[in-house]
């Protein structure tokens, strides 16, 4: 079987600040973490963040030049903090990326290798965002991969169920937070 590893990518409190209270997106989030622990899983945390004044940020890169020029993300800023209801534990790993897919300026593929990790099951905010990018970059380095669609957030419902319903399925297994982490109880 090949070993795993739970990606929970951006849920940084400015990000989830701005998609309030959902009804439970960070206790299920939780209970991922929380199962992967449990089943010997790594747990990689995956945030976004930039030197202060921004200077890996391009005023041509539509995506981070607003964010830059409101001095967002940058070291020191608490909007770049992992949430609390979901922070790391001893032994996890924080990766910080510069770029929107969780492989860009960042050095996860060399802890994922080092690992010996070959699947990846992610979660973040957003769906359209971090999800679909780093599944993309994964799915080309030829990981094997699981999407938890309750796992992720996109503002746009509609854009975050045409996502996990039918453009994720052709480069992964897509399934809940609740049917994965039961499985990882039976897979001890």
């Amino acid at each position: 079987m090949a070993k795993s590893a739970l990606l929970v990518m951006d849920v940084q409190r400015g990000i989830v600040d701005r998609f309030g209270e959902d009804g439970g997106y960070l206790p299920r989030l939780r209970r991922a973490t929380e199962a992967a622990r449990a089943a010997g899983t790594p747990v990689i945390y995956v945030v976004i963040g930039f030197r202060p004044g921004h200077p890996e940020v391009s005023p041509r890169n539509k995506s981070f030049g607003a964010l830059a020029q409101g001095g967002g993300f940058a070291e020191g800023d608490p909007g770049a903090a992992i949430h609390p209801e979901i922070e790391p534990e001893q032994g996890d790993v924080v990766v910080t990326k510069k770029r929107v897919s969780a492989f860009a300026g960042s050095d996860l593929e060399t802890v994922l290798r080092a690992g010996g990790v070959e699947e990846l099951v992610l979660t973040g905010i957003a769906t359209s965002g971090v999800v679909l990018s780093t599944l993309r970059q994964a799915a080309d380095l030829d990981f094997g991969l699981t999407v938890l669609a309750d796992g992720c957030l996109d503002g746009d419902p509609e854009v975050h169920r045409v996502l996990t319903e039918k453009v994720f399925p052709r480069q992964a297994e897509v399934t809940t937070v609740e049917e994965w982490a039961s499985a990882q109880g039976a897979g001890r």
